[in-house]
């Protein structure tokens, strides 16, 4: 079920990854968020974000302009010079005009021990991006520069090759493909403020330009924990949306080159349940380079595009995010919930939740699987609250719809610790989802997301 392998994290990935501010800052802390008649949730999380022309404006802008609009967008204007990048997956060397975005020092409530960034952006044939974070240390000093992702939509010839990069540390902080993590919890480490650069690249001699919507990170503090707190079914029980269903199984075999095959997709097989959901959805033109002959050809579409060569994998989660947000008006988040009764919130607005979550058989009655990680979708409740998810990791398409036992369900997913088939301790996702909503929420959409942190 999962297509990454074993990195050090304190989070599992799943895919079987202030000073002063000018103008508001679109973030609200989790850690305030009710449970919902349940008892308050351990740990904290805070998703942070700039998006509205006031946000954009309030960073430090080198050769990028902010452009209005019903979204408005950071775009280069006048590049500050060239850069030479030689693409570790092809070999190539290449020219790139470059401009840099640098975000307001984010200094957070309850200092975290991990922090994952994700963004919304379009980036046309001959262009690209690269998110970078750093972090400020509760001691005052700060990590360096690390990348957080080298990223394009599309991988015409002459792309770069979208990639997440190994090796970042300082001793204290590393990153693990898409998650910034403190190296022991225990030493007591935490991560107190954050700053988001972004640099924008093109061709030489282009007008095209990268346009980045969103940019947003999640810095949380999950306590380890093998067992959390069981949430009382609230206001999501009966509520069931009709989400298109989609098997990773079916696709098994299918180009290898993107993670050994359907196999091991079930972020992207998720992730494009929920793109349609919401009436978005590839072009035939988008899929004529799929087989004919393949079921569901935007399944290996969603692969192809969220597929992070360095990883080798499509479990990416900032990538996931990234990819839903291509779609017309559509936003894609990555963050953290802190029980059932905030994805029942959610489900009530109409907003499917992706979530992360790694189990032995035994642990999930009804899956038939055991996973080292997975994603699939909540999308209801039973009256009784149980958890109706889209899985994935089943034989067909009418098999996709299952209803798992919402203590079992809640648990594998909220947990950050767990034992594995050999009984040796492993990580658990502590919550972490998928949110993908219209620019233009409903106002009920808009209330659910600020319950839970996203604006």
């Amino acid at each position: 079920m999962s297509s990454r392998p074993t990195p050090r994290r304190t989070v599992l990935t799943a895919a079987l990854a202030l000073t002063a501010v000018t103008g508001p800052l679109a973030s609200v802390s989790a850690a305030s968020a009710p449970a919902g008649g349940s008892a308050r949730p351990e740990g904290s999380v805070d998703y942070g974000a700039w998006s509205t022309f006031p946000q954009w404006s309030g960073g430090k802008g080198a050769g990028t302009e902010v452009v209005r609009g019903d979204r408005p967008g950071l775009v280069i204007d006048r590049p500050l010079g060239h850069v030479d990048y030689t693409d570790p997956h092809t070999g190539t060397t290449a020219r790139w005009e470059y401009a840099t975005w640098l975000s307001p020092l984010r200094r957070l409530d309850t200092p975290a021990t991990e922090i994952v960034v994700s963004w919304n952006a379009r980036t046309p044939a001959g262009t690209w991006l690269q998110a970078e974070l750093r972090a400020s240390y509760t001691d005052g000093t700060r990590t360096p520069w690390y990348v957080m992702g080298r990223w394009t939509s599309g991988d015409a010839p002459g792309d770069i090759r979208r990639t997440s990069v190994d090796g970042q540390g300082d001793k204290r902080s590393s990153v693990s493909t898409d998650t910034l993590a403190v190296d022991d919890r225990a030493s007591g480490t935490r991560l107190a403020a954050y700053e988001l650069r972004l640099t924008l690249y093109r061709r030489p001699g282009t007008r095209l330009s990268p346009t980045v919507w969103r940019l947003g990170a999640m810095a949380s503090d999950i306590p380890d924990r093998f067992t959390v707190p069981a949430s009382r079914p609230g206001e999501g029980t009966g509520h069931r949306l009709r989400v298109p269903r989609y098997s990773q199984e079916i696709h098994k075999g299918q180009y290898p080159e993107y993670d050994n095959g359907g196999e091991a997709w079930c972020s992207p097989t998720s992730s494009q349940m929920v793109i349609e959901y919401w009436g978005r959805r590839p072009s035939e033109r988008d899929l004529a380079w799929v087989d004919p002959s393949y079921a569901d050809p935007q399944v290996c579409h969603a692969a192809r595009y969220t597929y992070d060569n360095q990883y080798k994998g499509c479990g990416n989660w900032p990538f996931n995010a990234a990819y839903a947000a291509t779609y017309h008006d559509l936003q894609g988040v990555v963050t953290r919930l802190r029980s059932l009764n905030d994805a029942e919130r959610l489900i009530r607005a109409g907003i499917p939740v992706i979530t992360s979550q790694s189990f032995l058989a035994t642990e999930l009655d009804g899956a038939g699987y055991g996973t080292a990680g997975h994603l699939m979708c909540v999308t209801g409740f039973t009256e009784s609250g149980d958890v109706i998810a889209n899985d994935p990791a089943s034989p067909s398409d009418a098999a996709v719809e299952r209803v798992y036992k919402r203590r079992q369900f809640e648990n594998i997913w909220l947990r950050t610790k767990r034992h594995n088939a050999q009984g040796q301790v492993r990580s658990g996702s502590g919550g972490v989802c998928y949110l993908y909503f219209p620019v233009r929420p409903t106002t009920r959409q808009t209330r659910a997301l600020a319950s839970v942190g996203v604006r």
